[in-house]
């Protein structure tokens, strides 16, 4: 059975594969317009429709296809609106539009099947026994064929096989239900199209059903989560009621990340009652996220015999949380805190403690390294600002110079123009008489008018504008035989600027000339008529001067900076090597592998037992931790040390934690918790710095409490050290301050920023606090309205320990009364030694409960029994050299607290004892140029003081002429030098006048013996002890006993070899270059002078005579060891790292 429609009178060319080849059309007259019937045969398994021997067919209304450009097209029909789609885009969507619709029986890929041209066609016609193929039908105006089929009858099989399937149907007049206008015939709707929207629609049903069944389903999983929640609190409320617990909490356990319910029986706790409730509260031990919420209300039972009470709250856990932490209060002042203890609940899933502590260290770093770019900002605004003022008012001032200038010279200059004219009648003239700038003339002068009336040549030597550029005219005249007499004659070129110019005349050239003609020194001055103004001159000349003036501004500015930033790296260089020359010091007992430690790596520390305590133990354990023994992972556990490769050393490896900024261990010959012997560095624990940390170390408040500081309050070397230690530690990174009385002698001119603070009442009187800079450390003076210290001297007065006594008290009470923390009180020597015992006395117990009191003696000599008192009540105590430390160890003060007490050496100030910037000397130098610098000091010392100029070696001695500085050596190296062919220079005073007169009479001898060799200065100048330091080859101190010296240390800063006697410090900074070699290298240096041990003249002998023939003998090897003793560092570097390490060794002390 088949059904047929009209065809549209245009053939088709193409026609659709449905099922291969079962479906066909039969042509017949088709109009070009309007309806046309369409028979098309479908295999019945997928028609809707009637069966009929295994097919079935349909109508296909008009508009299914249409007519483009000649051909028949199955493009779909657009709607209003809609975007054309093109061809393939057609077939792709009918494909798959027909797909669903015709189930298995599209098994094939539906597609579409490009039809053969129109030869490939006729040939296809003849073919009759083609079955179940339309006849293709010829198109009048497109001549183009259509056909069904593809002519292949194996195509069938697989189709009749299914087609006997029972497969769902609906009639195809449901899938194609529509009829086309035939006036929109161009324009239509293609079924593929309206199987497409179909299909689409079916698909979202589909989808909404599939969504309302989840929501369904959602819905009811939360309606029984949230009914297993409520029973799950219920029977919580109910339980911890029970139990008479304050709390519970939702869910269990708590999870990071997630929200939390916590739950409060108000019933049972200090709010029972309160209208409203409110938490409290923080994450991890409150240090993360601080939140306060209120609290609601529940209908939650209580215990069985009572009403309910319980609150809740909800809060969100964040991600980092491994504990919550709360309380709870009434918003005013009343508060339940679970008995002081708080309440808390343990969070799982987010981070560990120990990751929470990284976590907020990085936290830390990071603002730390927020706020240290905010502060380089700030300052570099700051700098710019302030060089943009100095720019401004250099300027200003080179400005104001430059018109000065020209006033002066414009003045000076109208004196001498009122003297100029065209020409002086029988001396000289020019030609043309009047000229202008630029131009040549002829200078006429009559020789016989003058002193140069028998010279055989006369010369020019002039100038213009008042001697402006001095002899910029120079020319030799001869004689004019035209004129006749005695005119001679020279070409003078007048310069551009001149309105003037000014001359004299001469019997020869500058460099040469003997007698001169100066116009009885008023100088000969002539007109320039045709030049520019003066005003125009003197405007031009001002400007000039003013560019002059900012160029040399400028020169000079940037020699300075490059200076400082040269000076800024040598200190930099020179401390980087001290910290490793530091380390180096102690590798003959440990070393670490790397020697520079850096956070977050493994270290390995080699330990040699034969130097220690635990020399011959079995077994030595490490014990360590890091931060000055205050990391919050507390202490390693003892590690047993393994025997290292080299066989003198024990090995260790370590773990550096990332926020490691100090390392810090101790050795035990056992691992238990008794350790038995310990190898802890004499109470000062082993250091070694961690570099790449996420901490840095916080720095220690320290306080010096003195009664002398350089330069404002100096008698001796207390003073320089206050000072100079007080800087080095200030520049380590810690804050110091000095306590000083406020004396009426104080050399004002080096403090600055002294302004009056605070007053308070002590000891019968009112004490007047004043704060001040000094070499910019921070310094509190402290004055008495009783006049102790309006007394003109600092020593001197027989009431000098009252003085200072009371001075102590009070300057304890004022740092009490200013509630300062303190870490270190730092006092010196007997002046200041009440401190000790008065603040633990007294002081210990308030805000200063922290501080530790470090006690330093610069002089046994004076206050023995407030010395031992002192040293008695110091938690650490130290002396100015370690050798002299064991030299004084068994004076009866010190014997009995000799395990606090340490030596630790003086340093000289680099600011003030530096060749490189010294202004006394005439050529600075450094390393680089040492030979050269100290020949031009030597020249210019030998200048000064009238010595001979040859190639011989200088022997310096700068002291105080006292028997502790070996009056008898000194004299004895004069002698000695000079008979070994060199020069010797004393610069230095006895405080006792027989002694002083016996070195007059010296000098006097020496004068006549050796007038051009040896001077003796016997009145102490700070600038010539500069140039001696730098023109000397050696320095000589022969000292009976030496506590720490400075002047071998600035010796060896200015490049001079010492030569001294090994006694205190004397030993411990001078290490002879023939029998050293071994000390220097365990203290981490080289080899630097000469030394000697008996105090007598052979003694002497023997040093003295080595270094002046290693001078004559070895004069490259000598230059070098002057090179080598200027680069090692003598500063308050090595000494200030010292102190520190004490500091911290006193913190630990109970």
């Amino acid at each position: 059975m088949a059904s047929s429609s009209m065809f549209s009178a245009s053939a088709l060319n193409r026609i659709v594969i449905l099922g291969d080849a079962h479906s066909s059309v039969n042509s017949g007259n088709l109009p070009s317009r309007g309806v046309f019937p369409l028979h098309l045969r479908f295999p019945a398994h997928i028609s809707l429709g009637a069966r009929n021997g295994g097919f079935s067919t349909i109508h296909l209304p008009v508009g299914s296809f249409r007519r483009s450009s000649g051909r028949l097209s199955a493009k779909p029909r657009r709607k209003i609106g809609d975007t054309k789609l093109k061809k393939a885009g057609v077939a792709k969507e009918l494909s798959g539009s027909l797909q669903p619709l015709f189930g298995a029986a599209a098994n094939v890929q539906d597609r579409l099947q490009d039809i053969p041209s129109d030869a490939n066609t006729a040939s296809d016609e003849g073919d009759k026994s083609q079955k179940d193929t339309s006849v293709p039908v010829q198109d009048a105006q497109s001549e183009t064929l259509v056909a069904a089929g593809d002519g292949n009858s194996g195509n069938f099989k697989h189709v009749q096989e299914i087609a006997e399937e029972d497969v769902p149907t609906q009639t195809i007049e449901q899938v194609f239900n529509f009829e086309m206008d035939s006036e929109a015939v161009g324009d239509p709707i293609s079924w593929a199209e309206a199987v497409v929207e179909e299909e689409s629609e079916k698909e979202r049903a589909l989808e909404d059903e599939i969504l309302r069944e989840r929501q369904f389903h959602d819905e009811k999983e939360k309606k029984l989560k949230e009914e297993l929640r409520s029973s799950e609190i219920l029977k919580q409320a109910v339980r911890q009621a029970y139990l008479k617990n304050k709390i519970f909490y939702f869910p269990t356990p708590a999870f990071a990340g997630r929200e939390l319910e916590i739950y409060m029986n108000r019933r049972i706790t200090a709010l029972v009652g309160q209208p409203r409730i409110f938490i409290a509260g923080a994450f991890n031990e409150w240090r993360w996220k601080p939140f306060t919420t209120e609290l609601s209300k529940t209908d939650l039972p209580g215990d069985p015999k009572e009403t309910g009470d319980w609150w809740v709250c909800k809060i969100q856990v964040p991600q980092e949380a491994y504990k919550v932490d709360f309380i709870f209060y009434d918003g005013q002042s009343i508060y339940e805190n679970n008995d002081q203890t708080d309440f808390y609940i343990m969070v799982e899933g987010g981070m560990s403690k120990v990751e929470f502590e990284y976590f907020l260290l990085e936290e830390k770093a990071q603002e730390a390294c927020r706020l240290k770019e905010e502060d380089a900002e700030r300052e570099r605004v700051e700098t710019q600002r302030r060089e943009l003022e100095e720019q401004k008012a250099g300027e200003e001032a080179d400005r104001a110079q430059a018109k000065n200038l020209v006033n002066e010279e414009r003045d000076k200059a109208r004196v001498s123009l009122q003297k100029a004219v065209e020409r002086a009648d029988g001396v000289w003239f020019t030609q043309p008489p009047e000229f202008g700038g630029g131009s040549v003339v002829d200078l006429f002068y009559n020789r016989a008018s003058g002193p140069l009336a028998h010279s055989e040549q006369v010369w020019i030597h002039g100038g213009y504008n008042n001697w402006k550029e001095m002899a910029s005219i120079v020319e030799e005249l001869v004689l004019d035989n035209k004129i006749g007499g005695d005119w001679w004659v020279a070409k003078v070129k007048v310069p551009e600027k001149a309105y003037m110019l000014n001359w004299v005349f001469a019997d020869g050239p500058p460099d040469s000339a003997r007698v001169y003609d100066n116009n009885d020194y008023r100088d000969f001055h002539g007109i320039v008529a045709q030049t520019v103004t003066e005003d125009v001159y003197w405007a031009e000349f001002e400007k000039e001067e003013y560019e002059r003036l900012q160029k040399e501004r400028k020169a000079r500015h940037e020699a300075a900076m490059k200076k400082a930033a040269h000076i800024k790296k040598l200190k930099e260089d020179m401390k980087a090597k001290t910290m490793e020359t530091f380390l180096r010091s102690q590798s003959h007992i440990f070393y670490t592998e790397p020697a520079q430690l850096v956070a977050g790596e493994d270290v390995t520390v080699f330990y040699n037992p034969s130097n220690t305590v635990l020399n011959g133990k079995p077994e030595i354990y490490l014990r360590g931790s890091f931060n000055r023994w205050t990391h919050f992972l507390g202490n390693l556990q003892p590690i047993k040390m393994e025997r290292a490769d080299n066989g003198t050393h024990l090995k260790a490896r370590v773990k550096i934690p990332k926020d490691a900024y100090m390392m810090d261990f101790v050795f035990s010959e056992r691992g238990d918790d008794q350790g038995g012997v310990y190898d802890n560095r004499n109470g000062l624990d082993y250091h070694v710095p961690v570099t790449g940390g996420l901490l840095t170390q916080p720095p220690l408040d320290i306080v010096h409490i003195a009664v002398e500081m350089a330069p404002i309050a100096k008698v001796g070397g207390l003073g320089d050290v206050v000072t100079s230690l007080s800087r080095a530690v200030q520049e380590a990174g810690h804050n110091v301050e000095v306590v000083l009385p406020k004396y009426d002698s104080l050399n004002y001119h080096y403090i600055h920023d002294l302004r009056e603070v605070q007053a308070f009442h002590f000891g019968g009187t009112r004490v007047r606090v004043w704060n001040g800079k000094v070499e910019g450390l921070p310094v509190h003076f402290l004055e008495p309205e009783n006049g102790m210290f309006w007394v003109g001297c600092i020593y001197g007065r027989r009431d000098d320990g009252p003085r200072f006594g009371f001075f102590c008290h009070a300057a304890l009470e004022f740092l009490r009364q200013s509630g300062k923390h303190v870490d270190i009180l730092h006092c010196h020597d007997w002046s200041s030694a009440p401190v000790a015992w008065l603040f633990n006395e007294g002081y210990r117990l308030n805000n200063m409960h922290d501080a530790r009191i470090v006690f330093s003696i610069h002089n046994l000599e004076f206050g023995a029994p407030l010395i031992g008192r002192a040293m008695a009540n110091a938690h650490m105590a130290t002396t100015v050299s370690p050798t002299y430390a064991r030299e004084v160890s068994g004076n009866g003060v010190i014997a009995p607290h000799l395990h606090k007490f340490h030596g630790i050496r003086n340093g000289i100030d680099p600011d003030i004892w530096d060749p490189y910037t010294d202004p006394f000397i005439p050529m600075a130098y450094s390393t680089e140029n040492v030979t050269e610098g100290k020949r031009a000091a030597k020249e210019e010392l030998r200048r000064r003081l009238g010595l001979r100029h040859d190639d011989r070696p200088m022997l310096g001695i700068i002291t105080r002429l006292t028997a502790q500085k070996g009056i008898n050596l000194i004299k004895h190296g004069i002698y000695r030098t000079l008979e070994r062919g060199g020069q010797v220079v004393l610069l230095g005073s006895a405080p006792d006048p027989r002694v002083q007169n016996d070195f007059v009479n010296l000098s006097n001898q020496l004068n006549q013996s050796h007038g051009d060799m040896a001077r003796l200065c016997l009145a102490y100048d700070e600038p010539l002890s500069h140039l001696i330091y730098a023109g000397c080859d050696f320095i000589l101190i022969p000292s009976i006993f030496e506590p720490c010296g400075l002047t071998q240390l600035t010796a060896m800063r200015y490049g001079a070899i010492p030569v001294v006697r090994k006694t205190g410090g004397l030993n411990d900074t001078v290490f002879d270059v023939d029998h050293d070699q071994d000390r220097a290298r365990e203290q981490g240096l080289s080899v630097n002078g000469f030394s000697f041990e008996a105090p007598d003249a052979s003694g002497l002998d023997y040093a003295l005579n080595r270094a002046i023939s290693a001078w004559y003998e070895a004069r490259g090897w000598f230059e070098g060891l002057c090179r080598q003793v200027m680069e090692q560092d003598w500063t308050w570097n090595r000494p200030a790292l010292d102190y520190i390490e004490l500091y911290y060794g006193a913190k630990k002390k109970p």
